[in-house]
């Protein structure tokens, strides 16, 4: 955010004066060539694992700097600003991003089941005072893309969030005290929204493609204008049985993905041979078939760091992709976009001031 400090009258020369105006210009010049994020072509073919190989060599880096919480959550103990750096290359057919951020924690255990001493399981869950868990839950990723929503080339993401006000109420719908925010757009305008989720997406490779539309009303939709894409198969469901008593289903072998989902290849019959302690995860999760899958990524934490790579073809052409998916049908144009990240936590999240610009060359 450009930020101006006005000098009191009388209290400096006019060359100080000229020296801070000159300051401010050269730091407004320097912020706008931050504002973009070039995307370099390549012929190189990327492999997406995580890993940092030598073809990302050749594309710029955009830093960007998420210091905002929406909401000051009860039993949040997450980080309040992180530095998250892109990259991006594309070839003829797809666009690739690379992203890098420090994370002192590897948070993947959402809502794991854990044996209790008298042979009974307990689902370990914490919510804050909106009704969110910000302790047993997983690492995230957002970027927000415009579509046709007015105001977002200049506001970003503001645009689409409409935060709670002091009578825990947002546009006249009462919350009771349990939304600190909702999104949705004007009527007709959509927003894309890739939702990168560290246990249930990242074992299969996939982001969560979703979009924002106008729908503000919770009878309609209880996540208001955020929606998952057109999909013909596959998601992710609670690990519960029908007595929600414990899990249905459990891991075939340990060390998968830490323990923390079970996805079709894993997936075997629970059954109850556990010590105290033991956890069993909370979470099953299949590839999305259909628009909502057609999003490849993959992450990696390291050495207190999130690697996570990303790939979509430039144009899409799944079901409702012209409301649904951000189109790189004009190499020419400059794509605004957002970003967040969300550290072990189910909505709270980091995020930056203004907007930034995806440019081919």
């Amino acid at each position: 955010m450009r930020r101006f400090i006005k000098t009191p009258v009388g209290f400096v020369s006019s060359l100080v004066i000229l020296s801070g105006v000159l300051s401010a210009t050269l730091s407004t010049a320097v912020q706008a060539a931050n504002e973009t994020l070039t995307s370099v072509k390549t012929d190189t073919t990327i492999t997406l694992d995580g890993m940092v190989d030598s073809a990302w060599d050749k594309a710029s880096v955009l830093s960007i700097t998420l210091d905002n919480l929406p909401y000051k959550a009860n039993n949040y103990g997450g980080m309040s600003s992180v530095e998250v750096t892109m990259k991006s290359l594309y070839d003829d057919n797809f666009v690739y991003f690379l992203m890098q951020y420090d994370d002192p924690t590897k948070s993947l255990a959402r809502y794991p089941w854990v044996k209790q001493e008298d042979g009974s399981w307990k689902q370990l869950k914490d919510k804050d005072q909106t009704g969110h868990d910000n302790v047993y839950y997983e690492d995230k990723l957002a970027l927000f893309w415009n579509i046709n929503a007015r105001g977002f080339a200049k506001k970003g993401c503001d645009v689409a969030c409409h935060m709670q006000n002091d009578e825990g109420k947002i546009n006249g719908f009462d919350q009771k005290g349990k939304a600190p925010g909702r999104k949705y757009t004007r009527e007709g305008q959509t927003i894309d929204m890739w939702h990168w989720k560290s246990v249930r997406m990242n074992p299969l490779g996939l982001i969560d493609d979703q979009f924002v539309d106008s729908v503000k009303d919770p009878a309609v939709n209880k996540n208001w204008g955020r929606h998952g894409d057109s999909k013909t198969g596959g998601g992710y469901v609670n690990n519960m049985n029908a007595d929600k008593t414990g899990p249905a289903f459990m891991n075939r072998s340990e060390g998968n993905v830490d323990g923390y989902t079970i996805t079709p290849s894993q997936k075997t019959p629970f059954v109850d041979t556990f010590k105290p302690g033991d956890q069993i995860p909370g979470i099953m999760s299949e590839a999305f078939t259909g628009s909502r899958g057609d999003i490849w990524a993959k992450g990696d934490w390291k050495d207190g760091k999130w690697t996570v790579e990303i790939k979509r073809a430039l144009v899409t052409t799944g079901d409702k992709a012209e409301i649904q998916d951000v189109q790189f049908s004009d190499l020419s144009k400059a794509y605004s976009f957002g970003i967040s990240v969300f550290d072990n936590s189910q909505i709270n999240h980091l995020y930056h001031d203004g907007v930034y610009d995806l440019m081919f060359k």
